[in-house]
């Protein structure tokens, strides 16, 4: 597959914006906390000691995700979206395998990732990648979340 797996530079701002938001109008809505991230993705992700990544196949970008930094070696997983053109590539597990690699190459301690269980084939790949689920805090950022997992990096 020619898949590349590229960081963020700022002229793909707009398509990472555009990615989440495809995917989140498709299973939810827009939510404050989404528009925040997604509108301001450098100095709200990137310059706060975060991450940013690109999937890019045959020369086009179809896939991203953020690392969004919480604390001393521990990151969220978030904002990951995958082109519904390129849905079914196995796009979205080279992310987060590419993401688990970072987080080992680091020696972080943990990610952490809130999603829904209505998203049962996201849930699907996540545990086999090693997530579990963990308690969920109350007054979280994103009405959708109601499962938060997480990966302990060994």
């Amino acid at each position: 597959m020619d898949l590349n797996i590229i960081p963020f530079e700022s002229q793909y701002a707009k398509r990472f914006k555009e990615l989440n938001v495809a995917w989140l109008e498709k299973y939810f809505y827009v939510e404050p906390k989404d528009t925040f991230l997604l509108e301001n993705c450098e100095s709200s992700i990137i310059d706060k000691g975060g991450y940013i990544y690109f999937a890019k196949y045959k020369d086009k970008i179809v896939g991203c995700f953020a690392l969004i930094e919480l604390g001393t070696d521990e990151y969220e997983l978030g904002k990951m979206a995958v082109d519904p053109n390129y849905q079914g590539l196995k796009i979205g597990q080279a992310l987060l395998r590419f993401a688990i690699d970072l987080a080992k190459q680091n020696t972080w301690k943990k990610l952490i990732l809130y999603s829904s269980t209505k998203l049962e084939n996201a849930l699907y790949i996540y545990r086999k990648y090693g997530f579990k689920e963990i308690e969920i805090e109350k007054n979280l950022p994103y009405a959708r979340s109601d499962i938060k997992m997480e990966l302990l990096i060994i």
